[in-house]
């Protein structure tokens, strides 16, 4: 798929230590993708909003334009089949 504008915020819950964690933010780096991120193991208030988002209390919790895709499994099968660029970019510019 040909990349284009990046419309969607990516926001990625975590903790400092978490292996899943580690390699969610790898994946994305590697990929060029900007995203935000909230530390909720010291953070309880990102806590409480990542649970009450996404319904969850395990770490990474990804959200892709407001959308809860799940953890770093979810997002490395996103990114697998082609489906990720797919939530991330319009086609159009080229650019990331």
């Amino acid at each position: 798929m040909t990349r284009g504008t990046l419309h969607a915020e990516v926001v990625v819950y975590s903790t400092r230590l978490c292996g899943y964690c580690m390699r969610a933010r790898e994946l994305l780096a590697a990929r060029g993708i900007d995203f935000q991120e909230y530390a909720v193991d010291s953070d309880r208030e990102k806590r409480r909003e990542m649970e009450t988002l996404s319904g969850r209390r395990t770490v990474p919790q990804i959200f892709i334009g407001g959308l809860s895709i799940g953890g770093y499994d979810a997002l490395h099968a996103l990114d697998t089949t082609g489906k990720l660029d797919r939530l991330l970019f319009r086609k159009g510019t080229g650019q990331p």
